[in-house]
């Protein structure tokens, strides 16, 4: 056993009995290198990375490969998603030495901690003969690895920094256009998505267009958005069977996925699909949201309300060796044994045949056309067919919970539990089942007791009782986001306060006046070998884009100009720098705010959360919503309340129109805005 045994973290657990001996990212494994003047190998994964396991066994567990290891190195293992902030520093590194990252993330790095070598995925030998030569060049001549590290150590500084240029906001509309214009032409029009592969999902990229299409009519993109939810819901990407999506596709049609499964993927694209639905009512994003949800409960969450991480991708398959999707593939003689009579019209649904088709034998389950269609070509209704989908759904369900199950990583980090809270508040929004606002509720309060300090601080992670890592600006970002989404559909004005503290708390330990950002990392914590600022949106949207969508709300909520300048600063930053606008869709959402379809709304008295719920069974995202039905203190809300009747203020940049007693008045005015009928 190595020091790793003394940690929590699942993926740093994993290597705990490698003959490497590994460290944990510390104070004390950083000055031991400096110490014995010895190079640094900082190795970075997560417990759910198919890859990272490869190199593990193939490397890690090596004997030859740890002498080497140990001869000369410091070793510190680190689990990208307790140190994320770690993490982002070392992949600035890599991605300019190498162009390219990913997981398993290896550097060397002198002991100052400042890269000198790196890349992701390496065999055992390629890597004891790079360490070799590592370790000869740094004795023999260190004074050019210092030197390197120096150059690469000002690129890593060079990508914070952000050129301002002049922007117009008056031109935002022209903006948008433009660059949805250039983003149309990376769109597959057969598999929705971006036409290449991998295929991630990138749920922000699609909110962005989903709320770009409605609040512009515009019909083309709207299809295309439609068109890429459905074929992820068709895909072998998610799990038909058991609920809940994986992270990202190997193939261009969102078949055959890397299996492991996500809280933040599914967080966010339940919240995607609830909005979805509202627009559509298509019934099929509502068994994707009803099913995710029913998959997060039963299988990533925890008797005090937190979320668990992930699942991995691997599982012991029939010969009791880890493999990757094991749990979830099929054999054509086990699927026609458990379907008997129906197999002909399942393969059709789920095509057991050369499209959903994998390898050894092996069928990853995936749709390619609506069950109205197969229904209609068998002469029977498609109410018919979808009851025995699941019927097979619950008969494929049963028979898998007796295969080995994959690994769970039981760690709960803030930031994620934050992201899938919102999950079941925007799907109670949608869908009205109490259950879903119960099961957030709970989760809400679990961040308060168990992750958020008397001294104001958050926590990053939580297991086995305690949270030991000091909070990220991620964690501060999504827990605000998921307080202002809980007050929407409450009206219980605890939660805006709790979200203006811990945005005060920003301002006061991450904010930088000179790059006008947040810091991901609080003035609190012991400095890296640079700071990090994190503006560009990835899988999970960038914090700063998210505090800034946070701003422009809280703003407005408690007339907090200071808040409103922040926002418009670090807009101008941004804008004008977007090239591929992908990688900024969550920064072109909070610009959406200043257009002038947005608007404000205000319902006043003792029917207010009744209203509100109706009107969020609608999707209205150009709507900022507040309420009350009690006198309230809130400024955007002070003097409103009657305690006589109901009424509906409808603003539109802190000007605010006479109010009304007429509701399906009111809808129509916000249906206006977009030309909506």
């Amino acid at each position: 056993m190595n020091l790793l045994s003394l940690e929590t973290s699942p993926y740093l657990l994993q290597h705990a009995q490698n003959p490497v001996h590994w460290r944990a990212w510390n104070p004390e494994s950083l000055a031991e290198a400096v110490e014995n003047n010895k190079l640094i190998i900082i190795s970075i994964g997560y417990s759910a990375c198919h890859w990272c396991h490869v190199m593990e066994h193939e490397t890690f567990e090596d004997e030859e490969a740890a002498a080497v290891m140990n001869a000369s190195f410091v070793n510190i293992k680190v689990d990208r998603e307790e140190r994320p902030d770690v993490d982002a520093v070392y992949m600035k590194a890599i991605q300019i030495m190498t162009g390219r990252g990913g997981w398993p993330l290896n550097i060397v790095a002198l002991p100052d901690g400042r890269p000198i070598w790196g890349g992701t995925y390496f065999r055992k030998n390629e890597w004891i003969n790079t360490l070799g030569q590592l370790q000869e060049l740094y004795q023999s001549a260190p004074e050019k690895m210092i030197d390197y590290a120096e150059k690469l150590h000002g690129g890593i500084e060079s990508l914070n920094i952000i050129d301002t240029k002049d922007f117009n906001p008056e031109m935002q509309s022209q903006i948008l256009e433009n660059l949805v214009a250039k983003w149309t032409k990376s769109f597959d029009l057969e598999f929705g998505g971006m036409a290449r592969a991998p295929k991630f999902m990138m749920p922000n990229n699609y909110k962005f267009l989903l709320r770009y299409a409605y609040q512009n009519n515009d019909s083309e993109l709207l299809d295309f958005v439609n068109l890429t939810l459905t074929k992820m819901a068709y895909g072998g990407l998610f799990d038909t069977v058991g609920g809940g999506f994986s992270r990202y596709s190997v193939d261009m049609k969102w078949h055959v996925p890397h299996f492991e499964k996500m809280l933040y993927d599914n967080g966010q694209l339940v919240s995607l699909y609830s909005d979805a639905y509202k627009l559509t009512k298509n019934q099929l994003y509502k068994e994707v949201v009803e099913k995710t949800l029913d998959f997060i409960e039963r299988e990533l969450s925890n008797d005090e309300g937190g979320f668990f991480c992930a699942l991995d991708a691997d599982s012991l398959n029939a010969e009791n060796h880890l493999e990757e999707g094991a749990f979830y593939v099929w054999k054509k003689a086990a699927l026609q044994q458990l379907i008997k009579d129906d197999f002909s019209l399942f393969s059709e649904v789920f095509n057991i045949n050369d499209f959903g088709y994998w390898e050894e034998e092996n069928y990853v389950l995936i749709q390619n056309q609506p069950l109205q269609s197969i229904a209609e070509k068998h002469k029977i209704t498609a109410e018919l067919l979808q009851q025995k989908k699941r019927n097979w759904e619950q008969l494929l369900f049963t028979a898998r919970q007796k295969r080995s199950y994959p690994r769970l990583d039981d760690k709960c980090l803030t930031s994620w539990n934050a992201i899938m809270l919102k999950g079941f508040v925007d799907a109670y929004s949608a869908f009205q089942n109490k259950k879903y606002l119960e099961i957030a509720l709970k989760n809400a309060n679990f961040i308060q007791q168990k992750l958020w300090s008397p001294e104001g601080n958050l926590f990053h992670n939580y297991k086995n009782g305690k949270a030991t890592i000091n909070g990220y600006l991620e964690d501060y970002c999504f827990v605000i986001d998921a307080f202002i989404a809980l007050y929407e559909i409450t009206f219980d004005e605890k939660w805006l306060h709790a979200a203006k503290q811990l945005t005060d708390y920003c301002f006061a330990h991450f904010y930088d006046e000179k790059s006008m950002f947040f810091s991901f990392t609080s003035n609190l914590d012991d400095a890296l070998i640079v700071r990090h600022y994190e503006t560009e949106d990835n899988v999970i949207p960038a914090s700063n884009s998210v505090m800034a969508d946070n701003l422009v709300r809280l703003g407005l909520y408690f007339n907090n100009s200071f808040y409103e300048n922040t926002v418009e600063k670090m807009l101008q930053k941004i804008i004008p720098n977007v090239d591929y606008p992908s990688a900024f869709s969550n920064w072109l959402n909070v610009l959406l705010h200043f257009s002038p379809q947005n608007c404000e709304l205000a319902i006043c008295g003792n029917d207010a959360l009744d209203f509100s719920r109706k009107l969020q069974l609608q999707y209205h995202p150009n709507v900022i919503l507040a309420g009350n039905s009690e006198k309230s203190g809130l400024p955007f809300l002070q003097n409103r309340f009657n305690e006589d009747k109901t009424q509906f203020y409808f603003c539109q940049n802190k000007t605010c129109q006479l109010p009304s007693e007429n509701f399906d008045e009111i809808v129509k005015k916000i249906s206006d805005l977009t030309s909506h009928p």
